[in-house]
């Protein structure tokens, strides 16, 4: 069946943009104040539905793009953890594992490079405060804290840390949306999880203005796509 009109035929156009039909209304030209309605009635016509399905199965013809592929990008974008891109972790304090919680060094060229620079700031004729390696050497920086530190008890210090993205996992990756320096440090971009799970809803035809097309490919279940 053909569409009556060129507004119905601009519809159509619209709607694939986003899916929106009540943004495709508005931008066909039907009235803002009843797009909603406008938008629901429009699906509603089987000829209209007809129009979609083979437009949108024409345009996934011409990428080799199925729906399954989509839903399961959209679906690793949603699920995927932040905390692999950027996370902020409580680590150790200095005196966390040294022996007795005394100060503890890295290694022993760090704590001699100490001694160097107490004796060069000693003033001439008094003798130099050296520091202590009575708490050892091996200071690992990113440890938990120990909860019975007596010197921070146990909440050691923020730090915020950024994954090298080379090694983020295939859903990370897809969550990253790219990084900059900014007068502020370094700032990390991510894609939107909520909108991914708003597409997927879409796709799924959870919304009230959902196309619900003849002959529509039955999506797998969400875990089956893992």
């Amino acid at each position: 069946m053909a569409l009556k009109s060129a507004k119905q035929k601009l519809f159509v156009k619209e709607y694939l943009v986003d899916l929106n039909a009540t943004q495709a209304a508005i931008r066909a030209g039907y009235s803002a104040k009843t797009a909603n309605e406008q938008g629901a009635r429009l699906l509603a016509n089987v000829s209209i539905q007809e129009a979609i399905q083979a437009a949108m199965d024409k345009r996934a013809a011409k990428v080799d793009v199925t729906a399954e592929m989509v839903l399961r990008h959209w679906y690793e974008l949603a699920t995927a953890d932040p905390n692999e891109v950027i996370h902020h972790r409580r680590v150790c304090c200095r005196h966390c594992f040294g022996i007795d919680h005394e100060y503890q060094w890295v290694d022993e060229e760090e704590y001699d490079r100490s001694v160097n620079a107490a004796k060069d700031l000693t003033k001439e004729g008094k003798p130099p405060v050296l520091p202590s390696d009575t708490g050892g050497y091996g200071f690992d920086p990113i440890i938990r804290p120990h909860p019975k530190c007596p010197q921070c008890h146990g909440e050691g210090h923020g730090q915020l840390h950024a994954a090298d993205t080379r090694d983020l996992s295939p859903g990370a990756k897809k969550l990253y949306a790219g990084a900059k320096y900014t007068a502020n440090g370094l700032e990390i971009k991510m894609n939107d999880q909520e909108q991914a799970w708003d597409r997927i809803a879409r796709h799924l035809g959870m919304y009230k203005d959902e196309l619900k097309l003849k002959g529509e490919i039955t999506v797998k279940k969400l875990e089956d796509l893992m």
